[in-house]
């Protein structure tokens, strides 16, 4: 049993470990970006559909002193 390979192989499996981890995070994030951007457009697309339905709600502010 060769320690130096055995050791050598060890390091090449950690590193190889940490970069998927790395590549897993990156994902999380872009995932996490896309879904905020997705809810951000459901949000704005409602606002859109109602304001299409009802044009004359929130157009006007009556205000009495």
């Amino acid at each position: 049993m060769d320690i130096a390979a055995l050791s050598m192989g060890l390091s090449q499996m950690k590193v190889a470990q940490q970069a998927s981890i790395s590549i897993m995070k990156m994902a999380m994030d872009t995932a996490k970006i896309q879904t905020a951007d997705l809810t951000q457009m459901l949000e704005d697309s409602t606002k859109m559909m109602e304001q299409s339905i009802n044009p004359h709600l929130g157009a006007n502010v009556d205000i009495k002193l």
